[in-house]
C-alpha cells in the first residue's frame, strides 16, 4: 500500500467516527438508564418522611405503570433530611410532615411550594403488661410522661382518666424518634398546644432535646422498639401501629372528648381547615376545635422547586402531583390514611400552575 492510499483510509476512518459521534445524542437525561422497552428511563430522587412512606410507595409503583420510563425513587429518611438535601438540590423533591418554617425557605435560597398529598394521624403507641384494653391519653399526661413527670404506668393521673383499668406498677419506657421528623413535628405540635410547660421547656420542631426516653430512627424503628419493650410508649403514624399490630390509644380533643384516630376523625379536622387554608398550604390542624375530631391529625407535604433546574423532572412532577390528589386518592384508605378534602383538591390545581415549566 502506497502512503496516498493509507492516508485515504485514515480519513475514511476518522470520518465515519466523526459520523458516528455526530449521531449520538448529545446529552443524556440526569441519572437517566435504559429501560428494557429501549426507551430512555428518567429517574427522579426524592427523600423525607416516613410518615406518607406507605402511600408514596404504593403511588410511585402505580405511577410507573402507567409510565413505564418514569422511574421515582424515595429514601424515607425523615422531614428533616428531606428539607436539609431539598434545600441542597441533592434531591428534585423533598416530603414533610412539617410545613416548613420562614427561616427553612429563606435559606434555601429559591422558591419552594407545599402541596398537601393526604392526611393522617400521630398515635400514641404503647406495650403495657398485662393491660388489654385501649388506653385514653390527655394532652397533658403524654406531655408529662415525655417531660419526664409521669414515671410508672400505675400513676394516678393515667388512672382517673382509665376508670377500671388495673395498670402496673411498671416504669414507662419513652421512646421518641432520633431523626429529624415530621411526626415529631406534629406530636410536639399537639403537645405544645395543650401544655405550656411542654412549649417552653421541649418547643416545637421535626428534632427535639428530649428531657426523657431513648431515640429510634423512623417510624419503623420507633414500633420496632416499643414492640420489643415491655412498658414502652412511643409515637407513630397510624398505618404503622396497624401493620405492626401495636395497640394505640385515644387521645383527648379539645372538646374533652378521648378519639380513636380513625379515617372520620381525621377527615373532620381536615375539614375545619379547609375553608381557611392559606395559599402556601402551611398550616397545623393538629388540636382542632371541630365536633370529633381527632387532635394528632396533620396534612403531609411534598415540596417541589417553583422554578425547577430540569424542566422535564418538573413537568413529571407536576403530572404526578395532579395524578396523586386526583385519581391516587382512591388508593388513600386502605393504607390508613384520610383523603384531602375536595376544596384543597382545587386550591392545589392552582398551585401547580406556578411551577414555571
Amino acid at each position: 500500500m502506497n502512503s496516498r492510499s493509507a492516508q485515504c483510509l485514515l480519513l475514511a476512518a476518522v470520518l465515519v467516527a466523526g459520523c458516528q459521534r455526530s449521531e449520538a445524542p448529545q446529552s443524556a437525561p440526569t441519572n437517566g438508564a435504559s429501560s428494557s422497552n429501549g426507551g430512555a428511563t428518567i429517574q427522579i430522587q426524592g427523600a423525607g418522611a416516613t410518615f406518607p412512606n406507605p402511600i408514596y410507595s404504593k403511588w410511585f409503583d402505580e405511577y410507573r405503570k402507567a409510565h413505564p420510563n418514569v422511574l421515582i425513587n424515595y429514601q424515607a429518611i425523615g422531614s428533616g433530611g428531606g428539607i436539609k438535601q431539598l434545600s441542597a438540590q441533592t434531591v428534585f423533591f423533598g416530603a414533610s410532615d412539617g410545613p416548613m418554617t420562614d427561616d427553612q425557605l429563606k435559606a434555601a435560597g429559591r422558591p419552594i411550594l407545599h402541596f398537601p398529598t393526604v392526611l393522617g394521624g400521630v398515635v400514641p403507641i404503647y406495650d403495657i403488661p398485662g393491660v388489654t384494653q385501649q388506653i385514653n391519653f390527655s394532652g397533658d399526661v403524654l406531655a408529662n410522661i415525655y417531660l419526664g413527670k409521669i414515671t410508672k404506668w400505675n400513676d394516678p393521673a393515667i388512672a382517673k382518666i382509665n376508670a377500671g383499668v388495673n395498670f402496673p406498677a411498671t416504669d414507662i419506657a419513652v421512646v421518641h424518634r432520633s431523626d429529624g421528623s415530621g411526626t415529631t413535628y406534629i406530636f410536639a405540635d399537639y403537645l405544645s398546644k395543650v401544655s405550656p410547660e411542654f412549649k417552653q421547656k421541649v418547643g416545637v420542631n421535626t428534632a427535639l432535646s428530649w428531657p426523657a426516653g431513648v431515640g429510634a430512627k423512623g417510624s419503623d424503628g420507633v414500633a420496632g422498639l416499643v414492640k420489643q419493650t415491655p412498658g414502652a410508649i412511643g409515637y407513630v403514624e397510624l398505618i404503622y401501629a396497624l401493620q405492626n399490630k401495636i395497640p394505640y390509644g385515644a387521645v383527648q380533643n379539645k372538646a374533652g372528648d378521648f378519639v380513636v384516630a380513625t379515617l372520620d376523625s381525621v377527615t373532620a379536622a381536615a375539614n375545619a381547615a379547609a375553608a381557611t387554608m392559606p395559599d402556601d398550604f402551611r398550616v397545623s390542624i393538629t388540636n382542632s376545635d371541630a365536633k370529633g375530631a381527632y387532635p394528632l391529625a396533620s396534612f403531609t407535604w411534598l415540596l417541589l422547586d417553583q422554578n425547577p433546574s430540569d424542566k422535564a423532572r418538573g413537568r413529571i412532577m407536576s403530572d404526578f402531583v395532579l395524578w396523586a390528589i386526583t385519581d391516587g386518592q382512591k388508593l388513600v384508605p386502605e393504607l390508613g390514611y384520610a383523603p384531602l378534602p375536595a376544596s384543597v383538591v382545587e386550591k392545589e390545581k392552582e398551585a401547580l400552575k406556578k411551577i414555571q415549566l
